[in-house]
């Protein structure tokens, strides 16, 4: 693999999507050309600026088919690799989805990337691969990793990879670990799930679990900065970070927070236990120190970027579709 610092375009995989879409845009803010692969299973074009063939080219694909985006890998100086199945409970009910469109496309991806010579990887892991951590905030450090869902279990498998190619074959590789990333464009998540139900029904809204289960919510954009400075600032072969806030919202009360933001009357009723679904982690909090000591720390907490989303939310779903 080459060595020094990398120029040239960067391949965004899951480009189109909520965290790939605005990682694009900081991209082309910075003056980086970008590739971005994705698809369009969940992505949407209309999230991308328009392309141009030069600074923004979307090449609509499927990882694991590398004859239609490979030739994007020439001269790439980084994959950015976002793409994966979004919806841990739709692994849960198809065994071979997250294996399929996690693990042997991100193989199939690190393959490709050594055949053409592209010399770095930041890929987005998750929290989920701790399991339900006996430490919190759970550090990187933190193991036995203990995933609880196909999910997790293939971004841990992908991890492995990752390293596996940056030891054996010179990749830089970073590895950022999600808390739960939120804002504009979702189209899965709790947020997204609760404006669902209460479209369909005003009346009432269900939720999964018995409400207590407590996370950390991030910006989508604070994310994508913190991505960026690590990138630039940590230069291990192989450089692991969470990514998250220090504090931590209850379902309960993002519940109440999507019902008072429509109207207030909608009755909430739980499903109970303690777990919303099968894999799921209901305990999580991430400790960020290591990123911290980059430079890097939200500026919004949970229950600020909450409240920012479901602004936001409330406002889109309220406009006129085009052409009325």
């Amino acid at each position: 693999m080459p060595s020094g610092t990398p120029s040239g375009p960067v391949v965004v995989t899951g480009g189109a999507g909520a965290v790939g879409s605005v990682l694009v845009r900081a991209l082309l803010d910075r003056g980086v050309p970008v590739r971005v692969i994705d698809n369009l299973s969940s992505g949407r074009r209309e999230h991308l600026p328009p392309q141009d063939g030069e600074r923004l080219r979307l090449i609509v694909a499927d990882l694991r088919r590398p004859d239609d985006y490979a030739a994007a890998l020439d001269g790439a100086s980084a994959v950015w690799h976002l793409a994966a199945n979004t919806d841990i409970r739709r692994g849960s009910q198809g065994p071979r989805i997250d294996l399929e469109e996690g693990t042997i496309a991100s193989a199939i991806l690190l393959e490709e990337m050594r055949r053409h010579d592209v010399p770095a990887i930041r890929f987005s892991s998750s929290s989920v691969v701790y399991g339900w951590a006996k430490t919190l905030p759970t550090p990187e450090e933190y193991g036995p990793l203990e995933p609880q869902s196909l999910y997790a279990a293939s971004k841990l498998a992908v991890e492995g990879l990752v390293s596996a190619y940056a030891y054996s074959h010179g990749v830089r590789a970073h590895v950022f670990r999600f808390a739960n990333i939120i804002g504009p464009g979702m189209t899965h998540g709790i947020l997204y799930d609760f404006f669902e139900k209460l479209a369909r029904d005003p009346t009432r809204l269900e939720v999964l679990g018995d409400g207590r289960q407590a996370k950390s919510y991030l910006r989508t954009e604070e994310c994508v900065d913190g991505m960026l400075l690590a990138a630039e600032r940590a230069s291990a072969p192989v450089n692991t970070f969470n990514l998250g806030t220090r504090d931590r919202t209850a379902v309960q009360r993002i519940a109440e927070k999507v019902v008072a933001a429509h109207g207030g009357t909608a009755r909430i009723e739980y499903t109970g236990g303690e777990r919303g679904w099968v894999g799921d982690v209901p305990v999580q909090l991430l400790a960020i120190d290591r990123i911290a000591r980059l430079g890097w720390s939200p500026r919004l907490s949970s229950d600020e970027a909450i409240d920012r989303t479901i602004a936001e939310m409330k406002a889109d779903r309220a406009r006129p579709p085009p052409g009325r």
